[in-house]
């Protein structure tokens, strides 16, 4: 989840190596861009899959599969800039990624007015939101485009009070990102309304800002300290991001992943959104990560999980043990100690007046995902 402040993975890609463990319990891992969206450095599994955050919610409600590519086109679109150097170094980024690991783009759509993004609000919860303008204008320019491309890359201002930017890097991981909220809404709009994978990076508001001397930063966000366009993060992922696939009919295709495939889901404790709907209602185990950083508080063993369903731990080390019993056919139960007794019950016959609820729904259907 994005802008709430996680210990791990609420910061700059700092839930990366959380993911190379865990991608080693697992054949796919699916994961969130701000899990290992860390300015310049990505360093995802080779088996994990990059997915935007409203596409992730439809994949795990069942109403879209997934395809893995190799390679995606790629539309880069960079916001007008009064500094000719924050939009050199936004190009400069790209064409680095097509002379080193071979990004396919051959067109970046330099915009003449500002998409107009404002990140300085939070809510009452504490949670990182803002304001998105312009945005018709950015569909209008990417619709000329249909067809001419896979995913799409935004690099673009993030207007926030000149004193945010000091004060995050001085708050030692304590003070919830800014500028991830809003990112969210702008890539959460363009995936919904293209069906495509999008991913959003920063650019610096000015040369003031870009001079800060911030000094020797938290490790959590150290990437962000050292770079200067924050973009190819978000190249590199949206490089092999899986193709969204929206014809039912082709759900169970060799190659394309649905919500039937999902094993099970890994979150921090406490998020309720649609993915966490989504695995309650299609009997999917959930991991829950204890996390105190959180500013999400909703009490997740109140929803009516099935017996084992929700798996509460307390890191990802822990984490990635619980995945690997569930790979194994290892009952959790078994490898925790003291081991109970299996419980004795009677032969005698019981009588019912009614039928039993059954559990066994379909996985993975549209219908069963509401």
């Amino acid at each position: 989840p994005t802008g709430i402040g996680v210990e791990v993975g609420g910061h700059a890609g700092d839930a990366t190596a959380a993911a190379r463990m865990l991608s080693s319990c697992c054949d796919r891992l699916i994961l969130h861009p701000n899990v290992v969206n860390a300015s310049d450095i990505n360093e995802m599994p080779d088996n994990a899959l990059y997915v935007e955050g409203s596409v992730l919610s439809r994949f795990l409600m069942g109403t879209i599969g997934l395809q893995p590519a190799k390679s995606n086109r790629v539309l880069v679109i960079i916001d007008h800039h009064h500094e000719s150097r924050f939009v050199n170094a936004a190009i400069n980024t790209v064409n680095a990624a097509r002379a080193t690991y071979g990004l396919n783009c051959d067109e970046i759509l330099c915009l003449s007015t500002s998409v107009g993004m404002w990140g300085a609000k939070y809510t009452d919860s504490g949670r990182s939101v803002g304001v998105v303008e312009g945005l018709g204008n950015v569909l209008n320019l990417v619709r000329e485009r249909e067809d001419e491309f896979d995913a799409i890359a935004i690099s673009s201002v993030i207007k926030v009070p000149v004193n945010y930017h000091m004060d995050y890097f001085n708050s030692e991981g304590n003070m919830i990102n800014p500028w991830g909220g809003v990112e969210a809404m702008l890539t959460h709009s363009l995936s919904s309304i293209l069906n495509v994978q999008s991913a959003h990076a920063p650019m610096f508001e000015s040369k003031e800002i870009e001079n800060l001397e911030v000094g020797v930063v938290e490790p959590r966000m150290a990437a962000e300290a050292v770079s200067m366009s924050f973009f190819q993060c978000v190249l590199k992922g949206l490089h092999t991001s899986p193709r969204i696939i929206s014809d039912e009919n082709a759900f169970g295709r060799w190659g394309v992943l649905s919500a039937e495939d999902i094993s099970c889901l890994v979150i921090p404790d406490g998020c309720v959104g649609l993915p966490t709907l989504a695995a309650l209602e299609q009997d999917i185990p959930v991991i829950a990560v204890r996390d105190q950083g959180s500013v999400m508080r909703n009490d997740l063993t109140a929803l009516p999980w099935r017996d084992g369903q929700l798996i509460a731990v307390d890191n990802y080390l822990e984490a990635a043990g619980a995945m690997a019993a569930l790979r194994s056919g290892v009952a959790l139960e078994s490898v925790r100690r003291p081991i109970s007794y299996a419980r004795r019950v009677s032969d005698k016959p019981i009588r019912t007046t009614r039928r039993a609820k059954s559990n066994n729904r379909k996985v993975g259907s549209a219908s069963s995902a509401g």
